[in-house]
């Protein structure tokens, strides 16, 4: 499947149809399971209901309030800590909020055979499987990802018991928006014929 560079007219079939451009194909039943159907009633429901008009922070506290969850987690890069403050408050404001910072475990680089940026100075790495088992402790029952590198928030959405959802991801050059590759096109033009080795 190629759909994002699909040049079919399926986009408004698959949006506003209901076409299925596998054929019916693959088994669907976990849609079906207990587990998943509140999933998708509280995720589903914000669209009908508000239009497009929720920010991500109203969709976080919107689903969160409407599974019953009251012990958020937030699993954040030192990176963003201050916006991390300001998003544990207004959370607070609903929820009992626990978080983590992803050098808690005080890691140092040369222990992971990960190579220092200043060799005479100790450099500690992050550390997201221990944020995922401080929250797990904590009971959390959604866990937010905040910022978190590359392989990072692989790391952590595989050993947090809790649900993640991505509040925002890390990119140093755009400002932790990766997407302003796609809005410039100076920045495409970039990218498009970038090597890599």
């Amino acid at each position: 499947m190629k759909c994002a560079s699909c040049k079919m007219k399926t986009k408004n079939m698959c949006d506003k149809e209901g076409f299925d451009c596998t054929g019916g194909k693959y088994n669907l039943d976990e849609c079906l399971e207990e587990d998943n159907k509140p999933f998708h009633r509280a995720s589903g429901c914000f669209q009908a209901v508000h239009g497009n008009n929720l920010s991500r922070l109203d969709e976080v506290i919107m689903f969160a309030k409407r599974m019953g969850y009251k012990k958020i987690g937030m699993a954040f890069c030192i990176g963003l800590v201050d916006e991390a403050a300001v998003l544990e408050k207004i959370l607070s404001q609903h929820f009992e909020v626990y978080s983590t910072c992803c050098k808690i475990g005080g890691l140092k680089k040369e222990d992971y055979e990960i190579p220092k940026v200043q060799e005479d100075k100790i450099e500690v790495i992050c550390d997201p499987v221990l944020q995922a088992k401080v929250l797990n402790n904590d009971k959390t029952e959604l866990n937010l990802a905040v910022g978190l590198c590359v392989g990072h928030d692989m790391l952590f959405n595989k050993y947090s018991d809790a649900p993640v959802t991505t509040y925002a991801v890390k990119d140093r050059v755009l400002g932790h928006n990766p997407l302003a590759v796609c809005y410039s096109s100076y920045l495409r033009k970039k990218y498009m014929n970038k090597k890599y080795d």
